[in-house]
């Protein structure tokens, strides 16, 4: 028993050397290297994430440890309030958990660093980052743009041809759409919050005023607009991309148009907590969120790669050919309130 046992623990550290010499490690730059060895004396890392639903949480994870054997991820995949709330009541435990903090609220990382929660870190991948994503990470690195979505004009395309689906958000304006609009309700909805500053920012309130008079189905999540558009209640709607091709993939006649007035960027950062429990394996992890390998666990969930050079699903566009627009900050922080108001005085709801 006792040799079988040792010839066990010799099988296993004959593979570190194999390991340490295989092709995926002998061709990683010199920061990776440090890392990922630093990593190896760490406990594994944990992630608290709102970026993703949980199967694609789960495949980033599993393509990690794919990547760096020997490491093991951990994610707390909920969403984006909950996982705030929880990562505050660990730092008042003091029994810090993630090493790794994603959020799809972006009012939260400004807040992190103003209270010295988060450690600056610049990821070396920022270079394949997509250009028009790279604005939205802070100046200071204390958080990057690791996750994104878009909204759009999504329709029913066995009621509407392609040719006379709406080409820009202005359309849905159109008397031929009255009873066959769908959207959100920004009391509900962050996307459809962010949504409606942005038409408000672009056309004023008259955007809303002339769209109540189309009498649009207004549900409470983004995705309720798919719901609307499958029944065929509604035949167009502001919808979420995402979403909606997922739905097309499972037989349902769906597609989307990208407005040319811009689709509305959804973005969601990542940062590292300052007192991470695995400091190192964290940084490997952000790294890992802006990799080509990353990219691809995204795109098979019609989620967005944030790098360059990783196809898109079928049916969506690669993020780099998209005129995309998104309120600042500040207007979303500040926009968001006073829309909600403005939202329940025009259509009563």
């Amino acid at each position: 028993m006792i040799h079988r046992v040792a010839q066990r623990i010799l099988m296993a550290l004959a593979v570190v050397p194999v390991l340490l010499a295989s092709p995926a490690f002998a061709e990683m730059p010199g920061w990776e290297k440090d890392l990922y060895e630093a990593a190896k004396k760490e406990k594994p890392v944990t992630v608290y994430t709102a970026h993703y639903n949980t199967e694609t949480a789960q495949n980033l994870c599993a393509a990690f440890e794919k990547k760096y054997p020997g490491l093991k991820c951990n994610f707390v995949r909920t969403t984006a309030q909950v996982a705030f709330q929880r990562f505050q009541q660990d730092l008042q435990a003091n029994a810090p958990v993630a090493s790794v903090f994603s959020s799809t609220d972006v009012s939260h990382f400004p807040d992190l660093k103003k209270r010295g929660l988060l450690m600056a870190y610049k990821p070396h991948n920022l270079d394949v980052v997509v250009d028009s994503l790279k604005q939205y990470s802070d100046k200071d690195d204390f958080y990057h743009v690791t996750a994104a979505a878009l909204m759009l004009i999504c329709y029913n395309s066995s009621l509407v041809a392609e040719k006379d689906a709406p080409k820009n958000w202005t359309d849905l304006l159109d008397p031929k759409w009255k009873d066959k609009v769908s959207i959100g309700h920004p009391a509900f909805s962050g996307y459809v919050g962010t949504w409606v500053v942005l038409m408000r920012k672009l056309y004023g309130w008259q955007f809303f005023e002339k769209l109540e008079k189309n009498k649009p189905q207004i549900g409470r999540s983004v995705n309720d607009t798919v719901t609307m558009l499958n029944s065929k209640e509604r035949w167009v709607a502001a919808g979420p991309e995402a979403t909606t091709l997922l739905s097309r993939d499972k037989g349902n006649p769906l597609a989307v148009a990208y407005p040319s007035d811009g689709t509305l960027l959804m973005v969601s950062p990542s940062g590292i907590p300052k007192n991470a429990p695995s400091p190192n394996a964290g940084k490997l992890y952000m790294e890992f969120l802006l990799s080509k390998e990353a990219g691809e666990v995204q795109v098979k969930n019609h989620d967005l790669s944030v790098v360059k050079g990783v196809a898109p699903a079928p049916g969506a566009k690669p993020l780099e050919s998209i005129k995309v627009i998104r309120p600042t900050e500040e207007e979303i922080t500040k926009g968001i309130p006073e829309v909600k108001e403005q939202f329940r005085d025009t259509f009563g709801i």
